[in-house]
């Protein structure tokens, strides 16, 4: 089977690496990919956005299954669009996707449906939001209400940082459109758990928890990045493991309730306070860079559960990870999450040693690869026992190196109590 991954980043790294391996995957593209997926995949030149041409090229290159990497692509319809062209394809439709798509929608779903959520009211303009800001109780979260790649969401410790963020949804349109509307909800103060589950429409089976490390600098401080880091299996789920999936069944079955058939990858942005999970958000896709913790991480055939998902017979099927532990360090480039520095040469990849390295913004050029995002590589190790995944990690980060690279040094760090 021909398969077409759709986006460019290290989390459709890690998926070409992990389709890869399975027996019914014959021939691996990417849409556009980057320098790490073209060692597995072929590379196409198509914007994830330009779903005519996309489902063009699949019909030309005999591509019978399309995954869908980004929630853009998905929250405009493209799984919509290919199924209607009669090419299968894993990841919710866009009416479902709007779990992600709308803070709002989620919200209000939560609420509609008892899910556990922190408390909320929802602002569709500036002098409203402005005169409930002046009377909260601090800290609080805010969030523009669509996609703004992660960067959308602030803790305001006060009055003046509530105020900054409400004008750059409002006055700046820093975030366009996903900002006009925002969420203004009470801190859950307490350790956040990424859980993620495949769905088939009926039924779904969860995969190891994760932890991501959202902030550009150690200890937690600095500004929401995509992501600096991440490990799995994490611990704390161990004490909440059914609470999680309770939560997940009222989720999926308040999306039935409103005739929403829910398949692809739902992934659950949990807080986790006095051992009870509260839904901070849902992703519809697979989360970056949690993605490069998990799939290591799995010993069962993706290709084969994504079908089953897609085709609605996910049934009981049973899904199988290794007994190990998987640790994954961001290396960004110098001024990421603002405006950062690109095409710089990355230097030292080929001596990596134990240690998979999921490519996230680069490019190759004349043999040689360089830098073209805010982050640039994920550092991926795997291990029984979780200090020594955390220190493989590390120890393979030192044969690398480009011109202004960045990376915290306290990934796995909050774990270590658990051991």
């Amino acid at each position: 089977m021909n398969v077409l991954v759709v986006g460019n980043g290290a989390r459709e790294h890690a998926i070409c690496y992990k389709l890869s391996q399975s027996k019914r995957c014959e021939k691996i593209y990417c849409a556009k990919g980057n320098a790490g997926t073209s060692q597995l995949a072929t590379n196409v030149d198509i914007s994830v956005l330009d779903f005519e041409a996309l489902a063009k090229f699949c019909k030309k290159n005999s591509i019978e299954f399309v995954v869908v990497g980004p929630e853009e692509p998905l929250a405009k319809g493209i799984v919509d669009y290919l199924n209607y062209a009669g090419i299968l394809a894993f990841g919710p439709t866009k009416i479902a996707s709007a779990i992600e798509s709308s803070k709002i929608f989620c919200k209000n779903l939560c609420k509609k449906y008892s899910i556990p959520t922190a408390a909320y009211e929802t602002f569709d303009n500036f002098d409203e939001a402005y005169r409930y800001i002046k009377k909260a109780i601090y800290p609080l979260v805010i969030k523009a209400d669509g996609l703004a790649a992660g960067k959308g969401v602030a803790i305001a410790n006060n009055e003046y940082e509530a105020l900054a963020h409400l004008n750059d949804c409002f006055a700046n349109k820093k975030f366009g459109e996903a900002g006009s509307r925002v969420v203004i909800e009470e801190f859950l103060d307490g350790e956040e758990l990424s859980y993620m589950v495949f769905c088939d429409g009926k039924k779904f089976v969860p995969m190891v928890a994760s932890q991501d490390h959202k902030r550009v600098f150690d200890n937690d401080l600095g500004p929401n990045t995509g992501g600096m880091g991440a490990y799995a299996k994490a611990p704390i789920v161990n004490a909440i493991q059914s609470k999680c999936d309770s939560l997940i069944e009222q989720t999926l079955d308040a999306l039935k309730s409103e005739g929403i058939d829910y398949r692809g990858v739902l992934y659950a942005g949990l807080m986790v306070v006095d051992n009870k999970p509260y839904v901070l958000e849902y992703n519809c896709r697979f989360g970056d860079p949690e993605t490069q913790v998990v799939l290591p991480l799995l010993k069962s055939d993706l290709l084969d559960i994504m079908l089953r998902c897609a085709n609605g017979n996910l049934g009981d099927y049973k899904i199988e990870f290794e007994d190990k532990f998987c640790v994954s360090v961001v290396l960004a480039s110098k001024g990421y999450p603002g405006p950062y520095e690109k095409d710089k040469p990355i230097y030292g990849l080929e001596n990596v040693t134990d240690a998979i390295v999921f490519h996230a913004g680069t490019y190759k050029k004349d043999s040689k690869i360089y830098t073209n995002g805010g982050r640039v590589l994920n550092v991926v190790a795997l291990d029984k026992d979780f200090k020594k995944a955390i220190e493989k990690a590390y120890k393979a980060i030192e044969n690398i190196h480009f011109d202004g690279m960045h990376f915290r040094r306290d990934i796995g760090k909050k774990a270590l109590k658990y051991f």
